[in-house]
């Protein structure tokens, strides 16, 4: 994504909050009528002075103190609800935003986690959320008001005395040029810093999902090193950021200080003249004051909006990432009753990250409705890549894949995955109940349905043993489920969902001897009547496969029964003789 305008990036920002106006509205009236009683003080400031002290009236301070009370009063009240509306305003904006990401997110192919890691990811979820949301909740609300009140104090100031006002806004341009110099570098250095913080959430991520191995290789004490590297970076691209809001902020206040003073001293003058009265010179220079009292809350604001604008850019570049893998703008719609007819024709294809690096070439292949066909060949033969591309994840290189004589290109995507069932060699569990494991593919399905998948996949028995049965939750990625019964789970996930094609990565791998035989029980009652594709890492659970189809260096070398293939191929009898007969 090409850099963007800090402007087009807070308009993308506070955009977001169009669908909550009325709301707006009503934060923004309660700020108006907050810094309207500020500023009116100023004027009860002026009565105390002319008309208490200097005419020595001690009912005229009583009166005015207590309209000076009254005011400060409606201000509080006026406050509440802008601070109330606008925090709230700041969690709504946060939470949409977030919601924007993570819906875009599930569309974009794999492809883009490939390269992507998941930790930045969340890193952006988390701290450019948080951080947009201050901005929104409280930046907005105090520049908001700074700028009613700069501008309210600029017209009470030419009020009292037009001469002194015209000596102030000579100062305007000097607190311009800071912000124009030093805002621009703080966006930069905001952005770096977010990096870097993105990378530090990267590492957490992926070396406590991996704890066993780190802990398991003793690589602690390496790690925290690493870590700590990871942090001295944030803490450098801080600095830097630290630095130059810091020095506007100091510019800024520094330039309206001295402002402030000069004109106190040219106002003292005029006083001594008798060309102002006290209270007008007091009430100016309150104004003054919280002229530049809000030039400094701006000044602090547009850092916080540069740094908020270097989170949007990061969070827009997630929103701009295209997914590589769409469905057409006019889907060709499948059968109402897909057979499951699959046909590979002159297939080739490359990963987009390693194009020149070829993982399957020439593949033609013609899958019956109802057939039942293995895949079989070494580790990085094409076999799971298959799978990718039957499920689109990926698009062929060269050539085309067919469902039921429709190019899969030419079909809806979400429709055309809704035809698979999915069980992978590692089993995917998600950190909810049993029940919701295993109906994820049908999340209507009913508490007997479920039960029922769970019976055919042999996993009735552990799950009734477990302390809330189907309730249980199951701890993230499934910790408190052994590997075979994670299988199982899998397994009964892909029963309930009920679909025409299956597509097993070695559904059996996990398991012992003794619940082995019992779910192939369980898959052949599942393959009836069903297409079934089955990446064979063992041989002896596909042996009776109506075909074997052996693959080698992305190629296929060989289809046929485990029979005709132990007398015509030398790489599948090579296979059988390691596996079969030891």
């Amino acid at each position: 994504m090409q850099k963007v305008k800090t402007s087009t990036l807070m308009s993308w920002l506070f955009g977001q909050l169009k669908p909550y106006g009325s709301i707006v509205a009503i934060a923004i009236i309660a700020l108006v009528i907050a810094a309207a009683c500020w500023l009116l003080l100023g004027q009860g400031v002026k009565a105390v002075v002319d008309d208490g002290f200097i005419a020595n009236s001690a009912d005229n301070i009583t009166r005015y103190m207590l309209m000076v009370l009254g005011i400060a009063l409606v201000g509080s009240v006026a406050a509440y609800f802008r601070f109330y509306w606008m925090i709230w305003l700041g969690e709504r904006v946060s939470a949409d935003i977030r919601q924007q990401v993570y819906s875009h997110l599930l569309t974009l192919a794999p492809d883009f986690f490939a390269t992507t890691r998941t930790g930045e990811v969340i890193s952006r979820f988390t701290a450019d959320t948080t951080l947009l949301q201050s901005v929104v909740g409280m930046g907005l609300s105090m520049g908001l008001r700074s700028a009613i009140t700069f501008i309210g104090a600029l017209f009470l100031m030419l009020f009292s005395s037009p001469m002194l006002t015209l000596y102030v806004l000579l100062a305007v341009p000097l607190v311009l040029l800071p912000i124009r110099v030093l805002g621009a570098k703080v966006r930069l250095y905001s952005k770096a810093s977010q990096d870097r913080v993105a990378d530090v959430g990267a590492y957490v991520d992926e070396t406590l999902h991996e704890i066993h191995t780190v802990q398991a290789y003793s690589h602690e004490a390496i790690d925290t090193d690493l870590f700590q590297n990871r942090i001295e970076s944030v803490m450098e691209a801080a600095h830097f950021r630290i630095k130059f809001r810091a020095l506007l902020v100091a510019c800024i206040m520094a330039i309206s200080v001295s402002a402030i003073v000069v004109v106190a001293w040219i106002g003292a003058q005029s006083v001594l003249d008798g060309d102002l009265t006290a209270g007008e010179l007091t009430a100016f220079m309150f104004y003054a004051v919280m002229a530049g009292g809000a030039v400094a809350t701006i000044s602090e604001v547009i850092g916080e909006i540069q740094k908020a604008a270097g989170a949007s850019e990061r969070l827009m570049e997630l929103l701009h990432t295209k997914t590589s893998i769409a469905s057409p703008s006019k889907p060709v719609a499948l059968p109402v009753n897909v057979s499951g007819e699959i046909q590979l024709t002159n297939v080739a294809f490359a990963y987009p990250q390693s194009i020149a690096n070829q993982v399957l070439t020439d593949i033609n292949l013609h899958i019956k409705s109802g057939e039942r066909i293995a895949l079989v060949g070494p580790s990085g033969a094409g076999k799971s890549t298959m799978f990718q591309l039957l499920l689109r994840f990926y698009d062929v290189t060269a050539g085309r894949i067919t469902l039921d004589g429709i190019d899969i290109s030419a079909l809806d995507v979400p429709h055309l995955r809704q035809q698979y069932a999915l069980v992978p060699q590692e089993s995917v569990i998600f950190a909810t109940s049993v029940a919701d494991n295993i109906s994820y593919g049908r999340p209507d399905a009913s508490q007997a349905e479920i039960q029922e998948a769970a019976k055919a996949a042999r996993a009735h028995s552990f799950i009734e043993a477990l302390p809330n049965g189907y309730q249980t939750n199951l701890g993230e990625r499934g910790v408190r489920l052994s590997g075979g019964q994670k299988q199982r789970i899998a397994i009964a996930r892909a029963i309930l969902a009920d679909r025409p094609i299956l597509l097993l990565d070695e559904a059996t791998s996990s398991l012992d001897a003794g619940n082995e035989q019992q779910v192939k029980l369980a898959l052949d009652v599942l393959m009836e009547n069903r297409t079934s594709v089955v990446i064979a890492h063992r041989l002896a659970t596909v042996i009776n496969s109506d075909r074997i189809i052996v693959m080698d260096k992305g190629q296929i070398v060989a289809i046929g029964t485990h029979e005709n293939l132990m007398e015509t191929n030398d790489l599948y009898r090579e296979f059988a003789q390691l596996q079969l007969m030891n």
